[in-house]
C-alpha cells in the first residue's frame, strides 16, 4: 500500500508537504492559505479514534498537544479541523 508522502511525492508541486506517520486514516484533504500550500489537512476526532487504540483518552489528548498540534515544522504543517455544522459549534 502506499502512504501518503509516497502518493504525492510523485508531483513536484507537493514536495514540501507534511504528513504524520500513522495517521492516513484521519487524512481528509489538502488545503492552501495565503502564500502556504499544499497543506496537508486531518480530521481531529479521527485522529484520536486512531490515537485511542494505543493509549487512553487523556493521553491521546496530551499526546496531541504536545507532540503533534504542538509540533510546528514550519509553513506547511498540517491544519486539523473538526467537521460540523454550525449549529454544532453553538
Amino acid at each position: 500500500m502506499v502512504n501518503l508522502a509516497e502518493r504525492f511525492s510523485e508531483d513536484e508541486y507537493y514536495d514540501d508537504m507534511v504528513f504524520y506517520d500513522g495517521l492516513e486514516g484521519a487524512f481528509v484533504g489538502i488545503g492552501w492559505r495565503f502564500h502556504d500550500g499544499p497543506i496537508a489537512i486531518y480530521d481531529r476526532e479521527k485522529v484520536f479514534e486512531i490515537l485511542t487504540e494505543e493509549m487512553s483518552y487523556e493521553e491521546a489528548i496530551e499526546h496531541f498537544d504536545y507532540n503533534i498540534i504542538g509540533g510546528w515544522v514550519g509553513d506547511k504543517t498540517p491544519i486539523f479541523i473538526t467537521l460540523g455544522t454550525p449549529d454544532d459549534f453553538v
